[in-house]
């Protein structure tokens, strides 16, 4: 319930409404518009390369290897981001922070980016999706990325003055996403009629699961 209902202050309860998808609650790191059905890929950690592999030393002894490190560190990452529009994937959904390296070359080649995606959230999205998240391969470029969720819209929502990311998926499964915009003048209300929404939720769960038996 926490991950498909907003509370938003200084509005009238009036204004509460239930939307398609779900509502992540922040802002877009990039934002590059796509009309119609896009590919959407998980991630849980940078995509920016890294010089070694973890727990090896990489020294560098000059300004020059070190210049050359930034150098391809960056044609990675701008390949990287070709590879991922060769497998029509238009957005990516990060657990991490990404590098600025690789929110400029998403800008670049039209590939939005929402990052730091709580576990929750994650899990949510692989509920409905049935995808896991996307472990990058090294040096293989060739390889076809087969771990895409289907995304129906993707847009920016603005909940009075906060900045929201509204996403419609593809489901898997019986589960069709909606969430709650629970409009209240103050957070105190809100959180009221939230705590009263999830309680009716769990009874009628608790009815439907006896009544199933």
């Amino acid at each position: 319930f926490a991950e498909l209902h907003a509370a938003v202050p200084g509005l009238p309860l009036a204004s509460s409404r239930v939307l398609p998808g779900i509502v992540l609650r922040r802002d877009f790191a990039a934002y590059c518009p796509a009309d119609g059905e896009l590919r959407a890929l998980l991630v849980t950690e940078s995509l920016r390369p890294a010089l070694t592999a973890p727990g090896v030393e990489f020294v560098v002894d000059s300004e020059g290897q070190y210049q050359a490190s930034l150098s391809w560190i960056t044609q990675r990452t701008e390949a990287l981001m070709k590879h991922l529009l060769r497998n029509n994937i238009k957005l990516l959904l990060s657990s991490s922070k990404q590098e600025d390296v690789v929110i400029y070359y998403a800008k670049l080649y039209g590939v939005s980016v929402v990052e730091c995606l709580s576990s929750e959230e994650m899990a949510l999205i692989t509920e409905i999706t049935g995808v896991s998240p996307y472990t990058p391969f090294g040096d293989n470029m060739d390889r076809e990325i087969t771990e895409t969720a289907v995304v129906t819209f993707c847009q920016p929502l603005v909940l009075v003055s906060k900045r929201c990311v509204h996403i419609g998926f593809s489901s898997v499964c019986a589960f069709q996403p909606h969430c709650l915009i629970l409009c209240g003048p103050v957070d105190g209300v809100n959180e009221q009629h939230a705590a009263a929404l999830q309680e009716a939720f769990t009874m009628l769960q608790q009815l439907f699961k006896t009544v199933d038996q």
